[in-house]
Parts: C-alpha cells; sequence; structure tokens
C-alpha cells in the first residue's frame, strides 16, 4: 500500500500542537505543508535480539539508522526535539519509520512514548513492534482466547493475499521456520487472530496447533492514525525466517523509499581445474603427496575431471542456470599430456565448452607461493633461514606462474579476465600459524601484473584488504574436501576431523574452540546425504539470504567420480526456488564484480557513519546528496525515475518488485528522484547512459514469465560469461 507523506490540516495541527506553538517558521511551513521526511530509520533497542535483528538488515543493505539503546545510561532522550524540527521553514521529520522492541517499551505514562505517538501521527510515521505479545492494544486477541503459546520450530508459515500483493511478494508464498534441534526451543511466538472490530490486515500466519483457523505472526494493524506493523514470534538475525522476511519488514516501514540496496547473491568457483587433486586415504589418515602425510607415506592416488564429467558440469551449469567459474591451472593439462600421449580428453572438452564457464587464473601448477614449506613434520613449518628469518618463495616464481597461466590460457583460446588471481591454496597470503605476513614478494609481483582482485580465505582472511594492485575477494570454503572424489572418502575424512578420539577421530573437534565434534560417527552409507549435505546446504543458504556476495569454492575433484559437489549445489538452489517469487532471482557475479560490489559497499558505509550521506523526501520527490564521486545506493518503488536536466531517466534495476542499484550522482554530488504518482513520474523516460548497479555490473531484469514446477528460475549473471 503506497502513501504519500502530506499532512492534512488535522495532521498540521497535532504537529503544531505536539511540537512547539506556532511561530513564524510554523507560519512558512503552514503555506506549504509537505514536510521533509529524512530517509533515516529511528531504532530504539532493549537489548534483545528482534530489533538487533532488523538493525542487522539495515546495516547490511547500507540504510542509515540511529540507534537508541534503552538499557545504556546516558542515551538520549526522544522528546520532541529528538524526533523532529524544521529546515528552511519547512517542518522536519527526522526519521522515516520507527522500530521498538515492542509496542510499549516505556513505563505507563511515559513522555517518551507520547512524543513518539504525537510524532507518527503527525509525519505518518510507520512503526514496527519488533517482538510483541498478542494483546487487544496491538489489534489481537489474546492468545489464550483460542490462540497459542510456544514453540514454532519447524512450522511452515503462509503469506497471506495481502502480504503477497502487499511488503512480501517477493516470496513464493511459504515461510519455514527452522527446527535445527529437537532438544532447543528456537523461536516461540504468541499466536492468536485480529481482535474484533480491529483494522488489521494479517501478512504472514499460521495454522494454530489442533485448530481449523490460523494465527498472525506478522501484521499490519491500523488506529489513532498510526500504522504498526506486529511480530509476535521470537528471532534473531540469523535464522531463515526472519531472513526471508527481512526484506518485507524494512519494504514495509520505508515504503520501498529508502537509501540503500541488497540482492541475494551465489557463485560457484571450482579450483584446480585441468589438474588433479591428491586423495584421502581412509586407512592413514592423511593424503599421500600432501603435506598431512610425512614424505613418502603412501601412494599418491590423485583425482581429476574426465570427459564424461566435464559434458556433465556443462550440462548441469545450462540446465541450473548458474555459471560456474573455473579457477584453472594450464600445467596440469601439460602434465597430463606428457603423461598420456599428448592426450587430454578433459581439457579438450573443457576448451571446447570454454564458453559455458567463466575462468579464473589460479597459477601455472598450483605451487604454494607463500613461505618455503619444511614438510618434515605434521603440521608444516615454514622454512627459515639460519638468523631465524622465514624464507619466501621468491618474485621470479610467483611471476612465473601468474604469467605462465595466462599465456597457457591464451594460447588455448580461455576468455580469462586477467585482472583476477586466485593462487594455490591462497598462498602468499598470511596463514596462521606458520606464516603470520604475506610473502613480501606477492604485492610487487601483482602490481607487476596488473592483478585488481585477489582470491583469499574467508575463514582465515575475511576482511577485503588492499596487496599491491589488487583487493582481495575472500571466498567461502564449503566443506565438501578437495581430496574427496567419493562420497565414502568425504565421510571418512569428516569422521576423521568432527569426532573425538575416544570414538575414533583425531579430536581436532575437541581442540578448536570453533569447532563442535558429533554425537557419533556419520555411518558411511547415510551420513554424506543425511548429514553433510543438508547442513552445508544450509550453511551456503544462509550466506544467500542475509545478501552476502561472496563467492562458495570447491574444487574439480567434486564434480568427478561420485561427483559429490552437486547435490549441495543443487541443495542451495533449489530450496532458493521453492522460496522465492520470480522477480527476486539469484544473482550471479564474476570475481571482479564481487570485489567492486564489496569495495563498493564499504565505500557507501563509511560515507553514510561519517555522516556525508544525506537524504529526504519531500511529498513525491527524494533528494539525496553524497560526495562527489560517491554513486548513490538506493531503494525506491517501481516507476521512479531520475531528474536530470535533460529529463527523467530510469533509475536502478528491478528485483524484489522495486528498483534499486547503485548509480553515479549528478557532479555535485545532488541526486534527485520522482516517486511514481507525481507528476514528473508520468513523463516518457529514456534510458540513461552508464546506468547500472556499478560500472562494470550491469544486472538483468528478473524473468516474469512463469516457470514450470521442477524447473529452476534463471539466475541473474554478470559479464563475462
Amino acid at each position: 500500500m503506497k502513501r504519500t507523506l502530506r499532512m492534512t490540516a488535522l495532521a498540521m495541527g497535532a504537529l503544531l500542537l505536539g511540537f512547539g506553538a506556532p511561530g513564524t517558521e510554523a507560519t512558512a511551513a503552514a503555506a506549504d505543508p509537505a514536510p521533509r521526511v529524512d530517509l533515516r530509520v529511528l531504532v530504539v533497542s532493549d537489548g534483545g535480539p528482534a530489533t538487533a535483528a532488523i538493525a542487522s538488515e539495515l546495516d547490511g543493505a547500507g540504510t542509515p539508522y540511529t540507534l537508541v539503546d534503552l538499557t545504556r545510561p546516558g542515551r538520549p532522550v526522544i522528546d520532541a526535539a529528538f524526533l523532529a524540527d524544521t529546515v528552511d521553514g519547512r517542518p522536519r521529520a527526522k526519521f522515516q519509520a520507527v522500530v521498538l522492541p515492542d509496542d510499549a517499551p516505556f513505563p505507563a505514562g511515559s513522555g517518551e512514548m507520547a512524543a513518539l505517538v504525537a510524532y507518527e501521527k503527525a509525519y505518518a510515521i510507520p512503526q514496527v513492534d519488533a517482538y510483541a505479545y498478542a494483546r487487544p492494544q496491538v489489534g489481537l486477541e489474546y492468545p489464550a482466547r483460542g490462540g497459542y503459546m510456544g514453540s514454532v520450530d519447524g512450522v511452515r508459515a503462509g503469506v497471506t493475499e495481502a502480504g503477497r500483493t502487499g511488503p512480501f511478494g517477493y516470496l513464493d508464498g511459504t515461510v519455514p521456520f527452522e527446527d535445527n534441534s529437537p532438544s532447543v526451543s528456537e523461536s516461540y511466538a504468541f499466536l492468536s487472530r485480529p481482535a474484533a472490530g480491529a483494522d488489521f490486515t494479517p501478512y504472514v500466519d499460521v495454522a494454530l496447533p489442533g485448530r481449523q483457523t490460523r494465527g498472525v505472526l506478522v501484521g499490519e494493524y491500523r488506529h489513532d492514525g498510526r500504522r504498526e506493523l506486529v511480530v509476535t514470534f521470537a528471532y534473531n538475525q540469523h535464522q531463515q525466517q526472519f531472513r526471508l522476511l527481512a526484506r518485507g519488514i524494512v519494504d514495509w516501514m520505508t515504503d520501498r523509499t529508502r537509501l540503500g540496496t541488497s540482492r541475494h547473491y551465489f557463485a560457484v568457483h571450482v579450483d584446480d581445474v585441468f589438474a588433479a587433486d591428491d586423495r584421502w586415504d581412509t586407512e592413514l589418515n592423511c593424503t599421500p603427496g600432501d603435506v598431512d602425510c610425512l614424505p613418502g607415506t603412501g601412494t599418491p592416488d590423485p583425482i581429476r575431471m574426465t570427459e564424461a564429467d566435464v559434458r556433465h558440469a556443462v550440462q548441469w551449469s545450462r540446465e541450473r542456470g548458474l555459471t560456474l567459474d573455473m579457477a584453472f591451472n594450464g600445467g596440469g593439462s601439460v602434465e597430463h599430456r606428457e603423461e598420456h600421449g599428448g592426450a587430454d580428453p578433459a581439457a579438450d572438452r573443457l576448451i571446447a565448452d570454454r564458453d559455458a564457464f567463466r575462468w579464473i587464473n589460479h597459477t601455472y601448477d598450483h605451487p604454494y607461493l607463500g613461505c618455503e614449506q619444511d614438510v618434515s613434520s605434521v603440521p608444516w613449518r615454514c622454512a627459515t633461514d639460519p638468523d631465524g628469518g622465514i624464507r619466501y618463495v621468491d618474485r621470479a616464481e610467483i611471476d612465473r606462474q601468474i604469467a605462465g597461466n595466462r599465456t597457457w590460457a591464451e594460447d588455448a583460446g580461455l576468455p580469462l579476465r586477467a585482472d583476477e588471481l586466485i593462487t594455490g591454496e591462497h598462498s602468499g597470503l598470511r596463514l596462521l600459524p606458520q606464516q603470520p605476513e604475506d610473502n613480501p614478494h606477492l604485492a610487487p609481483s601483482l602490481t607487476a601484473h596488473r592483478v585488481a582482485w585477489l582470491g583469499a580465505d574467508n575463514s582465515r582472511d575475511p576482511a577485503q584488504r588492499r596487496v599491491g594492485s589488487a583487493l582481495t575477494v575472500a571466498r567461502h570454503p564449503v566443506n565438501i574436501f578437495y581430496n574427496a572424489g567419493r562420497v565414502a572418502e568425504q565421510v571418512d575424512e569428516y569422521n576423521w576431523i568432527y569426532t573425538s578420539r575416544a570414538q575414533g577421530g583425531s579430536g581436532l573437534c575437541e581442540e578448536l574452540a570453533t569447532t563442535t565434534c558429533l554425537d557419533e560417527p556419520l555411518d558411511t552409507a547415510t551420513g554424506y546425504t543425511g548429514h553433510i549435505v543438508p547442513l552445508e546446504t544450509r550453511v551456503a543458504l544462509g550466506h544467500v539470504l542475509s545478501g552476502d556476495p561472496l563467492p562458495h569454492f570447491i574444487h574439480q575433484s567434486n564434480l568427478a567420480e561420485d561427483r559429490i559437489g552437486y547435490p549441495v549445489l543443487d541443495g542451495v538452489l533449489d530450496r532458493y526456488a521453492a522460496l522465492f517469487a520470480d522477480d527476486t532471482p539469484l544473482v550471479n557475479l564474476p570475481m571482479s564484480a564481487i570485489g567492486a560490489e564489496l569495495r563498493d559497499r564499504a565505500a557507501w558505509r563509511d560515507a553514510v557513519r561519517a555522516g556525508e550521506v544525506t537524504a529526504y523526501r519531500t511529498g513525491g520527490t527524494v533528494t539525496v546528496r553524497t560526495p562527489a564521486g560517491l554513486p548513490v545506493a538506493a531503494t525506491v518503488p517501481a516507476g521512479t525515475v531520475r531528474v536530470t536536466g535533460e529529463g527523467t531517466t530510469t533509475f536502478g534495476e528491478p528485483y524484489a518488485g522495486s528498483l534499486s542499484g547503485r548509480v553515479a550522482g549528478d557532479g555535485d554530488g545532488t541526486t534527485s528522484l520522482t516517486l511514481p504518482g507525481s507528476p514528473a513520474g508520468a513523463d516518457a523516460v529514456r534510458p540513461a547512459a552508464g546506468d547500472a548497479t556499478h560500472e562494470d555490473v550491469p544486472y538483468r531484469p528478473a524473468p516474469r514469465t512463469p516457470v514450470p514446477a521442477g524447473v529452476l528460475r534463471p539466475v541473474l549473471h554478470g559479464p563475462g560469461r
């Protein structure tokens, strides 16, 4: 439901009574009653997880907000002056929405609650009750009167017709609640029906246990000239049910008009393509040929994709609509041909089907490019000089690995993005505990080869940082092991890592603070599909639902033999398709575009936190001021246009029922947008030259045609497929 923020005579009266006597400024405002509403959210927290979750959603999108923590001494007092003032004679609402921990977080008779009520009435400001008890004061019956109070773990809630046509239209209709542990209550709810006579619209509801009726989980209550979004279940920022509903909560309270933008991303890197990966030995509990086995222990038994595996990867990618990023080592194919009379059918097929994938330089033959490794003990350590200094792989070797792989790719005709690089095992970058600093020769080599984007391991080096000419792009490791081509190997190694010594494991899970031991070893026949695949699917999908653009990485070995990588990838894609509507597809970006997204997010976040970005809505016009050169990140209703000196242009790209993206501001740092329904919004729109989410990532519009049952919706791709 779209509501313009125009002040009626009644609302103006409330403004004057609630926020001070009329004077010269009030007289000027009366001549032009449309107030200025700043695009900033007020989050009032009681220290609980519900308001923290909403704040995290605003943080992730880059939406400005002010946090008032009720538990902190010396916090600001929420009064008329805190909420509103005048600017250039025009009334100004400092916040476009208010988030409270519940509907009444202040003591009875509180002047702060009275100030908030008057403010919301005067400026038509919506309020979110982040976790409210169902009762008539929020438009609902008491749960004791035919409702329910208790755990809602594992329920499948539904989006109502009003929710589908309103703030939750990006969902496909079902909201499954997590149930990760049978012994822990993960989400509690107060479920009931709208109270008799209440102007209440349910948006998300669920069947009441043992009854034919449904209870409200999320709904809108209109009363006394105010609008409240009432949420009746407990949640935190990591739970799937919140992640599914977070966008709609923010859409509702901002009327889809806010700074910041968010999408759901999924990219998959396949490392070691053309090379072979050493195999886990289920008897030795190590990997012969690699550093976790002492030299001379066991016999290496490499895993490598065959031509049939390549054909399957091509077919899978096309059917699923997801382009895989192949991080390749050309030297692996050269070595294979030397050992097989010049033949390499797998490489030939990969090269023939090169346009089915994107390609990333993974160095020529995958050496370790950090310190020189001393593998005479397990774990390995850095070799040192007589004076104790660490010996590093030299600059010449790093140069050879980068340039040699580029040359091999050019000769093979691979469409390589030359500014992207992933070193073998992310080597050269710091690695604790062995190597606390980057190889000092790495940065000069990256600069010499004009590398702009360098892969890093998110579990070890998560923050984007500069190394020479490159910015790092952290990648999520999927817990499917590089040294496993068969299900039995994966489960055996998993048991070795994640079971206690008493149960025959390594005991690592007992020693590492961030690792949990299994209750008992997994069954080799059922453990993969019954435990590992669901867990890894849930973890990866959690990254997707949080708007995290970082790529996930597996290895070519996981696409060979038993092809154990696909069940997790299919799990993510299938579950996503079942949750979201056609206008909210996954976005599949190349590494350079992901790096640019991270860079642009950081620049926007820093400018917002420094107070260098201001934005406000006056009637149907939104004005944004940013530092010169900083692209504007915003989300606006469909039909919004950007006003320039030459006329009107489109803004952003369609996603989740809105327009959103990052576009360059005008030369003076001011951007003007006209919302739909305003006179300029009805003008003909011409495409804006260069308008895109950022300069090298043009998004495709979401598909609008129905998708048959069982067929995955197309995935949005960046350039360079």
